[in-house]
């Protein structure tokens, strides 16, 4: 699986170096990857249950190796394979990023102790649950820290300008076509992003935050959280291994909202936790102004002014290195996850 792994990311990194080192003269109305790449990946993508095409995984999860193999996994012990642009920014992306991720481990396990849970109604059992949510909220709040503290360290101009053009996947006005791959061109080509986490989606469906807007919850959600992509997150994971994807379905099968609901002292500690989520999305849409929608009206560094040729082609609100409208997005998971408090 270890060596499956790696060939996709290698694989994918390739594709996108590749595919964004074409001329745009030269590619014309779509992009031809040729067969010597697009086979082997879309046969390993198949293997792992992932879209042949750059993933989080890919740029996040497995794009590391240790410092000092002797030393424990830890943020300080591990280097970045691939940095496309090959700028501190990026690399201090990964960096965050990946602290982010091996904080939310201890999550997990908070998770899987509630879902191994024989009996939800007595007094230990009960009283567990309610130390765990406490946890939980500290846990949410580290992230957001790690995230906040990456505008230290990850310069917003060469972030936009620089690195995500790399992260781009196919676009519908140049798309790419995978030679010797029958049914191009293919869908879930987007490329990275953030929200293909495995560990928030995790948080998300722990906590029942309705993104779908399926529950009648108040307040009613606006006239802008219904224009927001209410698929998102369900999109989000088809770019997750399917193993991520298996677990997360496990998560989603006990609420633990239902089980706060019902029980009295558990109904604050509840909340708490959700509303660290609801204060760390009200930090994430703060990054995603300064990084994205700001930055959108930045002009790019000397030598890259074909990157605001291709940005000038694109029209409408700034979008995401995903592919989606920001604002709107992320104002809608954050009025979702409000809207998941118990009253």
């Amino acid at each position: 699986m270890r060596l499956l792994q790696r060939a996709h990311m290698v694989l994918a990194s390739v594709l996108h170096y590749y595919a964004h080192s074409i001329p745009p003269a030269e590619a014309g109305n779509r992009i031809s990857i040729p067969r010597p790449l697009a086979v082997p990946l879309v046969e390993i993508s198949n293997a792992l249950g992932l879209p042949p095409v750059l993933t989080f995984a890919d740029i996040v999860l497995w794009n590391w190796d240790f410092i000092n193999p002797d030393l424990p996994l830890s943020v300080d012990n591990m280097r970045h394979l691939v940095i496309f642009s090959g700028t501190t920014a990026e690399d201090e992306f990964y960096h965050a990023s990946a602290a982010a991720e091996l904080k939310g481990v201890e999550m997990l396990k908070i998770m899987e102790g509630f879902m191994n849970m024989p009996n939800l109604t007595d007094r230990w059992a009960i009283a567990k649950v309610a130390r765990d949510l406490e946890r939980l909220k500290k846990i949410i709040e580290e992230i957001e820290v790690i995230v906040q503290g990456s505008r230290e360290t990850v310069d917003p101009h060469i972030f936009y300008w620089l690195v995500r053009p790399w992260w781009s996947g196919s676009e519908e006005r140049s798309p790419w076509v995978y030679e010797g791959v029958p049914d191009c061109p293919l869908p879930d080509l987007d490329g990275p992003s953030a929200g293909q986490s495995s560990v928030m989606h995790a948080l998300d469906l722990f906590l029942d935050v309705d993104h779908t807007l399926q529950k009648k919850r108040q307040p009613a959600p606006s006239a802008q959280n219904r224009r927001a992509d209410q698929r998102f997150m369900e999109r989000m994971r088809r770019y997750m291994p399917r193993q991520h994807r298996d677990y997360l379905s496990c998560i989603a099968a006990r609420s633990i909202r239902q089980v706060a609901e019902r029980t009295p002292s558990l109904k604050d500690p509840y909340n708490a936790a959700v509303a660290a989520l609801k204060k760390f999305r009200d930090g994430h849409i703060r990054i995603a102004v300064l990084y994205v929608v700001t930055m959108a009206n930045s002009s790019p560094p000397a030598g890259f002014e074909h990157r605001a040729k291709r940005h000038g082609e694109e029209t409408g609100p700034a979008r995401g290195s995903g592919g989606t409208e920001v604002s709107n997005l992320l104002k809608a998971g954050r009025d979702a996850t409000q809207r998941t408090l118990l009253k």
